[in-house]
């Protein structure tokens, strides 16, 4: 913890990994300043000794870039350092993973919660909506998330620039503080 901030606030990097590099699997994505914008978080957080949980996707799917054993399972080599927790699922939320991300924050009194990581409207948006419902204060930090462009019902294409904004507008004032990664080391060090 800091001086200046003597609550915890947890960073929750989420499922920042080698197979999200795989267009051909996953399409299009947006926000090319992502990972710069996650280095820029974990950076201001432990510059000000306040927790960094990263959260890894261990796919189940036979398919899946993102599968143990195969590299794209493996975070992206930007991630660097030992987080104070690492959590293993299988599902979209980091809340149903390995060990017990709710248990550990509680026990250490974390109630606010940064989240960031790889993909805006799957596991980050999950994991927002669950921690809120959980009854954590939760910061979204938009552009330190990405998406990728993903088929609609009618066959349409929606742009990962127009999820994210939906995604934003979901979680703004129901279950997440919508902010900038500016904003969020801010945040860290107030």
């Amino acid at each position: 913890m800091s001086e200046t901030n003597p609550l915890p606030f947890a960073l929750i990097v989420v499922d920042v990994q080698q197979g999200f590099d795989d267009s051909v699997h996953w399409g299009p994505r947006n926000n090319p300043d992502c990972e710069t914008n996650i280095a820029v978080l974990i950076e201001a957080w432990r510059e000000h000794r306040q927790p960094v949980v990263f959260v890894r996707h261990d796919s189940t799917e036979p398919d899946s870039p993102l599968r143990p054993g195969t590299p794209g399972n493996a975070f992206q080599p930007f991630l660097t350092g030992t987080p104070d927790l690492l959590v293993c699922k299988s599902v979209n939320s980091a809340f149903y993973g390995e060990p017990d991300l709710h248990a550990w924050l509680q026990q250490r009194g974390i109630r606010d919660i940064a989240v960031c990581g790889i993909t805006t409207n799957h596991c980050c948006e999950t994991t927002a909506r669950m921690a809120a419902n959980l009854g954590y204060n939760v910061y979204f930090v938009l552009d330190a998330t990405h998406t990728h462009d993903r088929r609609a019902l009618d066959g349409t294409t929606l742009k990962a620039d127009h999820i994210a904004t939906v995604t934003a507008a979901n979680l703004q004032d129901e279950f997440a503080e919508v902010i900038t990664t500016q904003e969020a080391v801010y945040l860290a060090i107030a």
